[in-house]
């Protein structure tokens, strides 16, 4: 009889799980589930951004696309500074493609491209900058030679349109050259840096927010001095309410896509330490 109650207890000792192991093999299983649940969200999240970046790309382009149309079907195409009333159609094409689009490419360029490298997102994030500054140099010129070369000349910067451009352009070159030189060359250190990012997020979507207003009040501003029957919506005032409405529309797609935390690139292993939470920018 002690010989059964023997084998039975040390039976019991034999199939007894110690509760180390057995936390130890818990807490695995947990850690793992709640990387897949993880890994699946994340994809998920990125599927729903790549959807919603081509949707707002295409706007973009739709954009671009109607400005265009505009100047040539009603404002009889380009030319530069031998006919200054066709010079001027540069200017609202120029603009649109280089402070609405390619700006709103390079503040997205972050979440757009997450699987680069930073070193590479950063200079894709300069290259575009300095495509945008270069299309609004031409842009401004354009406008101001449309000007001046009139005969009679006709005034410059004295339309709200012309103010709230003239600062957006201002403050887009300071950010453009203080970035250059804080995250790009020489580069500032990294405490510097990590202070001037909340700055450089912040106004970066100002600028495009001022860039949106600014495009709107000039659609606005030409329709009303060159469209005499505008009240009565014709084919010109249709097409000018529509390149409205679309860059309404692409401005609102960017700012949700750039301002979602859902959508934040996480740093890869070779990126190195975050300089502070970059929730706009990357």
């Amino acid at each position: 009889m002690r010989s059964i109650v023997d084998f039975l207890g040390n039976n019991q000792q034999y199939d007894r799980v110690p509760q180390e192991d057995l936390t130890d093999c818990e807490t695995e299983e947990q850690d793992t589930l709640l990387t897949n649940m993880e890994a699946r969200t994340e994809h998920q999240q990125t599927k729903r951004y790549n959807f919603l970046y081509g949707i707002a790309t295409g706007v973009g382009v739709a954009v671009i696309c109607l400005v265009l149309f505009w100047c040539v079907h009603f404002r009889n195409g380009f030319s530069w500074s031998s006919d200054p009333a066709l010079e001027f159609n540069w200017h609202p094409l120029l603009m649109t493609t280089g402070m609405i689009f390619l700006y709103a490419q390079s503040i997205l360029v972050y979440r757009s491209a997450r699987n680069f490298r930073k070193k590479q997102l950063k200079l894709a994030h300069g290259f575009l900058h300095l495509m945008v500054f270069i299309l609004t140099v031409i842009g401004l010129k354009a406008v101001f030679d449309s000007h001046n070369l009139k005969s009679p000349p006709i005034p410059n910067l004295y339309s709200l349109h012309s103010w709230i451009g003239l600062l957006t352009v201002i403050l887009f070159t300071l950010q453009l050259v203080l970035g250059f030189v804080s995250f790009l060359y020489p580069g500032l250190p990294k405490t510097t840096r990590a202070a001037i990012m909340p700055i450089h997020v912040t106004f970066g979507t100002s600028i495009f927010i001022m860039a949106t207003v600014a495009a709107i009040s000039g659609l606005l501003e030409k329709a009303i001095f060159t469209l005499n029957n505008y009240a009565e919506l014709p084919s010109e005032g249709i097409a000018i309410n529509l390149i409205g409405i679309f860059t309404i529309g692409f401005a609102l797609l960017v700012l949700y896509l750039v301002n979602d935390a859902d959508y934040k690139r996480h740093n890869l292993p070779e990126d190195g330490i975050n300089l502070v939470d970059e929730t706009h920018s990357s």
